[in-house]
């Protein structure tokens, strides 16, 4: 009973916590929702962007995607309030640059999209319908961009691996003529996308099917 109630304790005040606040300079560019920061320790940190996503690249406008976030941030000082760690080992979390909101900018300039499943503050949803009222950015091509499906079930272009999400929140890709991939269809809406190959939805969180 007293390791159970030491154990409460020690979960309460860890919910109880503060979020890391990461400080540093943003010295690399990887995409448009990644870049390594370098901290006064000299310590690289890769840096995943939170509650937004970015095109991947190959994909129309991830060049310009990667360029805005460059233009906001590269070489200058940014704190990073992180919420998570992902599998890949980096840093997830929201940038600022003095009391600019890097997340929320890049939506605001059509740069890149709400990354619904993580969405954390709904306010982003408003800052990008505005920006795709406008066309700005990424809207105006949203036509031509590979996760912007014909339909549920025909994908526009040759990035034809179906990136779907179940019933239990597992990624799971589906390559053409493969059991499940006629069946499955795409709601980029709930997170789900499209793959230009195996290789970039395993580095993106997507596994095979084990049947």
């Amino acid at each position: 009973m007293r390791v159970l109630v030491l154990t409460s304790v020690f979960l309460l005040l860890a919910l109880d916590q503060p979020p890391e606040v990461l400080h540093g300079k943003a010295v690399a560019i990887t995409d448009g929702d990644t870049f390594t920061l370098l901290t006064s320790e000299k310590r690289e940190i890769k840096i995943r962007l939170a509650e937004i996503d970015a095109p991947e690249s190959r994909d129309p406008y991830s060049d310009m995607s990667k360029k805005t976030l460059a233009d906001l941030i590269l070489g200058k000082d940014v704190r990073v309030v992180v919420q998570t760690v992902d599998i890949f080992g980096r840093s997830v979390g929201r940038p600022y640059l003095s009391d600019m909101d890097i997340c929320a900018e890049m939506i605001r300039v059509g740069a890149a999209r709400v990354y619904r499943e993580y969405l954390v503050e709904e306010a982003l949803l408003s800052i990008e319908s505005e920006a795709m009222a406008e066309r700005r950015g990424l809207w105006r091509l949203e036509d031509q961009v590979p996760q912007s499906p014909v339909n549920g079930n025909t994908q526009a272009g040759e990035c034809l691996i179906k990136g779907n999400i179940n019933r239990e929140r597992v990624r799971i890709y589906h390559v053409p003529g493969s059991r499940s991939y006629d069946a499955t269809r795409i709601d980029t809406s709930k997170g789900e996308r499209w793959f230009c190959s195996e290789a970039e939805a395993v580095a993106a969180g997507w596994r095979a099917p084990k049947n």
